[in-house]
C-alpha cells in the first residue's frame, strides 16, 4: 500500500501542478456553465472520489453527464446518462490540447458547452485554447496530490459533522485548487472589498455575503511555498490573529490573513487525524468565540447512533 499521507513538496511537482490546475479549471467551468447558480458558487465545485475528482452530474437539456479525472488510470472520462462514455489520457496534453480534446469529446456526445476561456484567480490569464506553455503531467505527482486529497477529504468530513448550522459540502474550489469546508454563523457580513485576480467582484461578494469560518487544504503558492492547511474568518473579528490556536506549529500569516499549518507537520505526525482536527477545531473556536457566534445552537452535542 502507498503511504497514506504522501509527501507533496511543491518544488518537485510545480510544473505538473500548474498544468493540472488549469485542466481542473476547464472541467470546473463546464460544470459552472451548465448548472443553476447556487449561493457561494457551490454549483461550480468538484468532489473527491475513490479514483480522482468529479463534477458530479451536470444537467444538459433532458440528459445529464459527468466528467471525472481519474488519477489511477490517468485519464479523463465523460459519462452521459444515455450510457455513452468518452475518454482520453492525461499524459501528453498541454492546456490547449486538453481544452481542445475535452470540447471535441463533448461535441461528439452532443453536449455542446460554452465556457469562459481564461483561467480565474491566477496571475497569468493565458486563454486555455492558446496555452501551450503549461504541458507537464507527471502521473506519480498527480496521484500523490489526489491521495492527499482523499485523506484531507476524510478528516474535513468528520469535522463538518460536528456542526448543525449552515455548512458547505467538502468540495474543491478550482480557482485556487483548494479543498475546503465552510461554516456560517447565520448573520450577514459586511460587503467584501473584492480584488481577487481575474474574478468578478460580485462573485466574491456572493461568496462572502454571510459570516464564515472556513478551512481547507492548498498545495501551496505565493506566500506559502509548501502544501498547507489554512483557516480564516470573514469578517475577521478583533483579536483573531492573536488567538492561541493549536497545534504549536500553526501560525497566523499576516498577508493572507489566515492561520496556516504546514501539511508536512500533519503528514509526519504520530496521529495525523488528531493534529488536523485540533487545528480545525481551535481555529473555528477562535472565530466563533471572538465573533460571538451562537455556538450552542450551531454545534452538535455528541454523535448520533447510526441506523
Amino acid at each position: 500500500m502507498p503511504e497514506a499521507w504522501p509527501a507533496l513538496p511543491l518544488e518537485s511537482w510545480k510544473e505538473t501542478y500548474d498544468t493540472l490546475h488549469r485542466w481542473v479549471q476547464i472541467v470546473g467551468k463546464v460544470r459552472l456553465a451548465q448548472s443553476p447558480w447556487l449561493n457561494h458558487s457551490w454549483h461550480a465545485t468538484l468532489y473527491v472520489t475513490p479514483r480522482g475528482l468529479t463534477t458530479g452530474p451536470i444537467p444538459h437539456g433532458l440528459t445529464a453527464f459527468q466528467i471525472d479525472l481519474d488519477f489511477l488510470d490517468h485519464q479523463l472520462n465523460i459519462r452521459k446518462s444515455d450510457g455513452s462514455l468518452q475518454s482520453f489520457p492525461l499524459a501528453g496534453h498541454s492546456v490547449a490540447g486538453f481544452h481542445r480534446d475535452l470540447m471535441s469529446l463533448l461535441r461528439d456526445l452532443e453536449l455542446d458547452v460554452k465556457i469562459h476561456g481564461r483561467p480565474n484567480e491566477l496571475p497569468d490569464a493565458i486563454p486555455f485554447a492558446e496555452d501551450g506553455q503549461h504541458a507537464t503531467y507527471d502521473p506519480d505527482a498527480g496521484q500523490r496530490f489526489w491521495r492527499a486529497l482523499v485523506q484531507v477529504n476524510r478528516v474535513l468530513t468528520a469535522f463538518r459533522a460536528r456542526f448543525q448550522g449552515k455548512c458547505s459540502p467538502v468540495h474543491l474550489f478550482w480557482g485556487a485548487l483548494d479543498l475546503a469546508v465552510t461554516r456560517f454563523s447565520g448573520r450577514p457580513a459586511p460587503q467584501h472589498p473584492g480584488g481577487v485576480p481575474h474574478l468578478p467582484d460580485w462573485v466574491v461578494r456572493d461568496a462572502y455575503s454571510h459570516e464564515v469560518s472556513s478551512a481547507g487544504f492548498w498545495p501551496g503558492g505565493p506566500g506559502v511555498p509548501h502544501a498547507a492547511f489554512y483557516s480564516y474568518a470573514y469578517p475577521e473579528p478583533e483579536g483573531y490573529r492573536d488567538a492561541k490556536v493549536r497545534p504549536a506549529a500553526a501560525y497566523y500569516h499576516p498577508d493572507l490573513r489566515e492561520f496556516i499549518l504546514p501539511y508536512d507537520e500533519v503528514r509526519t505526525a504520530r496521529e495525523p487525524d488528531a493534529m488536523l482536527l485540533e487545528f480545525l477545531q481551535s481555529t473555528y473556536e477562535a472565530a466563533a468565540n471572538l465573533g460571538r457566534w451562537d455556538r450552542a445552537a450551531l454545534e452538535r452535542a455528541g454523535d448520533k447512533p447510526a441506523g
